[in-house]
């Protein structure tokens, strides 16, 4: 079954996805990581630990909207995790649907150079929701 708006995590995840997101805050904050690539990092420790850190390295051209400022890094680093985590595509086209839909819902786009514009100063935050809010919904998954 898959993710829902409707189910509720458990306790245990919304702790998961609230460390994962101040994680993922710092990562980007440190400056050793833009935001495709803490989303990815901090997925990949607490959901995949055993997949090598050099993973990490396929997102780097994602950072501010791939360069070009279309798609967020943080989403397109968000989406590449899911597909990481994920083993059934079909879960997969179904999270990343619900991680866009989410996101635009709460930044009214997905495109960097426009959210850059409207929500100056975001992108760390962003980050961390991004990387909390999948593992929000990698929790409830794991939950059923």
């Amino acid at each position: 079954m898959f993710w829902s708006n409707k189910a509720h995590p458990s306790l245990e995840g919304l702790a998961m996805a609230e460390k994962c997101q101040v994680e993922a805050e710092g990562l980007y904050r440190s400056g050793k990581y833009h935001c495709a690539e803490a989303v990815l990092e901090t997925v990949r420790r607490h959901f995949a630990p055993d997949v090598p850190e050099s993973v990490v390295g396929t997102v780097s051209g994602f950072g501010g909207g791939s360069s070009s400022g279309c798609i967020c890094g943080a989403v397109s680093g968000g989406t590449v995790a899911l597909g990481l985590i994920l083993t059934d595509k079909k879960a997969t086209a179904h999270f990343t649907k619900e991680l866009h839909t989410w996101f635009k819902q709460k930044y009214g786009v997905t495109c960097c150079k426009t959210i850059r514009q409207t929500h100056k100063g975001a992108c760390p935050v962003l980050t961390g929701e991004v990387a909390g809010k999948i593992a929000e919904m990698l929790a409830s998954k794991q939950e059923k």
